[in-house]
């Protein structure tokens, strides 16, 4: 039995739970009653027509803003009233649209500098730079997992839009997350790019869960095994893709801008 059939069989494992998630800005309820479970081991994508509550959940989820309501649970933990860097410390770790390299290193020494942290040398500022040299074998498998082995000594800055995105991946994985939050990896690239990204995704939901902000529905359709549809801050159906995109209210909400 393969892996991804074996999934199928497997009872799933919730890792990240919500329950009534709400925010409200003043007046304005961007985000309104959100129950959310994340599965171990899957792709659960989060889409939505532009002005969702999309990102907002994002920022919910990992602690960069505080709800005006619900609970919010890591791995069985109630994480409600937790700061970032803590839930990032427990395994909950989330990429960004714009990305967030170190341009004038190499994508080695990007990568090293990432597992700094889980080594506990990111404090150690006294030690010599050899002393980063014992993070070198970690530090190739994931370059070489994410398909940078060939770029292992490019300078970042000289990487294109979507390799960078590809090393900002291996960044996060360096910290090993048990959960990890991608917000629009697919953003502004192209075809191929996508591809490559696309299936490093999967591989890389093959050990952890996997949240992710698309807009790409061929992405979402192709590797995603459940999807939570919102709009206007609220969830408007969930369940795979096929369920989802044959809903009619999902149809009415992307019209004029991609079809579900």
């Amino acid at each position: 039995m393969s892996l991804d059939q074996a999934k199928t069989h497997e009872q799933p494992r919730v890792v990240l739970s919500a329950r009534g998630l709400s925010k409200t800005f003043g007046s304005f309820d961007a985000v309104k009653n959100v129950d959310i479970d994340v599965l171990d081991a899957r792709v659960h994508a989060l889409i939505g027509p532009n002005g969702a509550g999309k990102t907002t959940v994002f920022n919910l989820l990992t602690k960069f803003l505080q709800p005006t309501r619900g609970t919010i649970s890591l791995l069985g933990t109630d994480i409600t009233g937790l700061a970032p860097d803590r839930v990032a410390r427990m395994g909950l770790v989330r990429s960004f649209q714009i990305s967030a390299v170190f341009p004038h290193l190499s994508v080695l020494d990007n990568v090293r500098v990432a597992l700094q942290r889980p080594n506990r040398l990111a404090t150690q500022f006294w030690k010599p730079m050899s002393s980063l040299d014992r993070l070198n074998g970690r530090a190739d498998e994931l370059i070489s997992a994410v398909g940078l082995g060939k770029e292992r000594n490019a300078i970042a800055a000289d990487l294109s839009y979507g390799r960078k995105r590809v090393l900002e991946i291996a960044t996060t994985l360096a910290l090993d997350p048990k959960v990890l939050l991608l917000d629009e990896p697919m953003a502004g690239m192209g075809q191929e790019d996508v591809g490559v990204i696309a299936e490093i995704v999967r591989n890389v939901a093959r050990e952890r869960a996997v949240l992710m902000v698309e807009h790409n529905l061929k992405v979402v359709a192709d590797i995603c095994d459940h999807v939570t549809v919102l709009q206007r801050g609220e969830i408007l159906a969930e369940g795979d893709y096929a369920t989802v995109s044959e809903d009619p209210r999902v149809r009415t909400a992307y019209m004029g801008t991609e079809e579900a």
